[in-house]
């Protein structure tokens, strides 16, 4: 039976919407983990908090406690560019971490680390292509993620200029980073809660109609992994 572990900053209340009453919780490594099993996989949920540490740090706990086959993460996001408006889903290709900057010291370009050869953190593309066959409204993405809310418009043009990003939000570089390093497959799929123009009063009027639709299109992808 697979074992699919799953990472979740703030949109708990979509899975519990959906799935319901978990078989198994805890509090463990800062996070709330919920345990679900179906007669295909079983699923291990991680609610750990908004940011990069969080999310690294509930991923590694999943991968090194529980030894999930892959990590999927879900979340809203603000969108970079006029297309990636409200409700708009999104299939993460590859993530920028583009506050991680050495450029001072070594020269290198920010948001690189050293063992990639550019900027760019590339989730699972045998996963990105099977989510897609699964579910081909989809639309693959760049993913600038920091410890940042991003409210301001200018900010989201220069990070689409800058690094070609559709997309921001504040986990998926801790979830890929982590599972690039311990070789765990993993998928990211975000659904858009306040566009270029909108800021933080979009994204809180948004959060919730959004995680639930992004879940739903969640759901029938686990289904079929």
């Amino acid at each position: 039976m697979k074992k699919i572990g799953m990472i979740v900053a703030i949109e708990i209340d979509a899975v519990l919407n959906r799935y319901g009453k978990p078989i198994a919780e805890k509090d463990a490594a800062g996070c709330r983990i919920l345990e679900y099993r179906t007669e295909k996989y079983s699923l291990v949920v991680a609610h750990c908090g908004v940011g990069e540490i969080a999310a690294a740090s509930a991923t590694q706990y999943l991968i090194t406690g529980y030894g999930v086959d892959l990590i999927l993460n879900f979340g809203v996001v603000g969108g970079l560019t006029a297309s990636m408006s409200k409700t708009k889903t999104c299939i993460v290709r590859k993530v920028v971490h583009y506050d991680f900057d050495t450029s001072a010291i070594d020269g290198i370009e920010v948001g690189r680390y050293l063992q990639y050869p550019d900027a760019y953190l590339p989730a699972t593309e045998e996963l990105v292509e099977k989510a897609l066959s699964i579910y081909p409204d989809l639309v693959p993405v760049i993913c600038a993620s920091a410890d940042k809310f991003v409210a301001d418009p200018a900010k989201k043009e220069e990070l689409h200029t800058r690094y070609g990003a559709d997309i921001c939000e504040m986990e998926a570089a801790g979830v890929v980073l982590t599972c690039n390093r311990n070789g765990v497959p993993c998928v990211i799929v975000k659904i858009v809660s306040d566009g270029i123009g909108g800021g933080a009063e979009e994204f809180l009027r948004a959060k919730y109609e959004t995680a639930d639709i992004c879940f739903g299109i969640v759901d029938r992808i686990i289904d079929r992994l």
